[in-house]
């Protein structure tokens, strides 16, 4: 029986170059030997994930979230509450794409990214959970709070689309001076943070925001989120970490910075004041707030050439042999 791929596209993202770039998609994953179908979302809530969720139930054997970040959250949260999951490909169309650049997915060229299913290539992803008092939701790359992670809120759609990645950075350099610690309790797998924090990070990839070094000992499928605590409020002091992360990663070292790695992380504030929660770049409730790990928990189409995240194991790594559309997995062998 040929296998089926379902495109989950945003027709609004990529400046709407994206559904232009539709016909030649489908043709590589047909191409590839798949029978193509696409979907593309509404503005109706979780357009994307409901869609993703029913193609999982349908037994498709290969799901493609082609737009940002939120579209490719959605399509992951339709897929992973399932025990039977199909595999995920990632055409991105975003603003920043941190996921698509933590993988090395090509991301000025959608016909591109859409040929990695030539290489038959796929990593195991770590994907995380969090539930807050509102809601649960999985996340494929980051899960923060604090002053700066609410620049994502702050910056206008049509900012977004007109100057792509800088937006944040100008609103986050126009949001600096307003940075203010929250009094936060912060339990993790060998402690307990409890004092001012500025900013937490749980990541699960080293790309956030556009910076790929914030968390550079990064390992895909360790089953490990890293946890960064800043716990400074002084302007100076933040961007001396900036200038840090941008150059070299050295930031981890820093005294004001407690960074750890955890497969598990309760957040919590010690005051009346309200610490909202971003998954992915999207508002996901307030604290208190449980991130749970779920290890190598979905296979994503890669080209291992290009990545320079070191994998944490060879049963992170798939390799798809093909004979007649007929497929079979063996382990990566050593280099």
């Amino acid at each position: 029986m040929k296998r089926r791929a379902r495109v989950i596209y945003n027709p609004t993202s990529g400046r709407e170059t994206l559904k232009r770039a539709i016909p030649d998609i489908l043709n590589v994953y047909e191409q590839a030997g798949y029978e193509t179908s696409a979907f593309c979302t509404t503005p109706d809530p979780l357009s994307a994930q409901i869609e993703a969720n029913r193609c999982t139930i349908a037994g498709f054997d290969l799901i493609v979230a082609a737009g940002g970040d939120g579209t490719i959250n959605e399509v992951i949260n339709g897929i992973a509450p399932h025990n039977s999951r199909p595999k995920l490909a990632i055409i991105p169309a975003g603003t920043t794409n941190d996921f698509a650049r933590a993988l090395k997915i090509p991301r000025n060229d959608f016909v591109k990214a859409a040929e990695l299913i030539d290489t038959h290539q796929f990593v195991r992803m770590d994907i995380g959970k969090v539930r807050t008092s509102s809601q649960e939701r999985y996340f494929m790359n980051i899960g923060a709070a604090g002053s700066l992670t609410e620049v994502t809120y702050e910056v206008p759609p049509n900012m977004k689309s007109a100057f792509g990645a800088l937006a944040y950075f100008v609103k986050g350099a126009e949001l600096l001076p307003q940075v203010g610690k929250v009094p936060v309790r912060i339990t993790y797998d060998e402690g307990v943070y409890e004092g001012a924090a500025s900013m937490m990070f749980v990541a699960l990839t080293n790309s956030v925001g556009g910076f790929e070094k914030i968390a550079p000992d990064k390992k895909i499928g360790d089953g490990k989120f890293t946890l960064i605590i800043v716990k400074t409020t002084n302007i100076a002091e933040i961007l001396r970490l900036i200038t840090m992360l941008l150059n070299d990663g050295r930031h981890v070292s820093h005294p004001k910075i407690l960074y750890t790695k955890t497969s598990k992380v309760r957040a919590e504030t010690l005051n009346s004041d309200p610490l909202m929660i971003n998954i992915d770049g999207e508002y996901g409730g307030n604290a208190p707030a449980e991130f749970e790990m779920f290890q190598q928990h979905l296979d994503i189409v890669v080209d291992l050439a290009r990545m320079h995240l070191t994998v944490d194991s060879r049963d992170a790594v798939t390799i798809e042999k093909e004979s007649e559309f007929i497929e079979g997995v063996t382990h990566m062998e050593d280099d």
